[in-house]
């Protein structure tokens, strides 16, 4: 699995492009992923991700980053086994196929924000 290429509001993981934020887990593309309150990021945004039981979750905030993760939120998952970084959108596609080529699709899930 590959992130091959981020521009602004848009994607392409594995020859395929997407225009709609993703989630990626397990090596398996969530396409049209929207978050209950848009630009914040909360633990029900990414129960799915929780449940796969990532090392790591990556989360690209858009390209000025935009995104915000809520407070509590890398704490809650800390304590779960699940790290996160958060970077935006750019560097992290970056980081997450650096992270995929080291540890694998199980251990690596991630959130991309693909526009503001």
């Amino acid at each position: 699995m590959k992130i091959e290429e981020y521009s602004f509001g848009r994607i392409v993981i594995d020859g395929k492009p997407y225009t709609k934020d993703v989630k990626i887990i397990k090596g398996q593309v969530i396409p049209e992923w929207w978050r209950e309150s848009g630009h914040v990021l909360q633990y029900q945004d990414i129960e799915d991700i929780v449940e796969a039981r990532p090392h790591t979750l990556i989360v690209g905030t858009g390209s000025p980053g935009r995104l915000k993760i809520e407070p509590e939120l890398p704490n809650v998952l800390a304590e779960m086994g699940i790290r996160v970084e958060t970077l935006p959108s750019s560097l992290a596609m970056e980081r997450f196929n650096e992270l995929i080529e080291l540890h694998g699709t199980d251990k690596v899930a991630g959130a991309f924000h693909l526009t503001c």
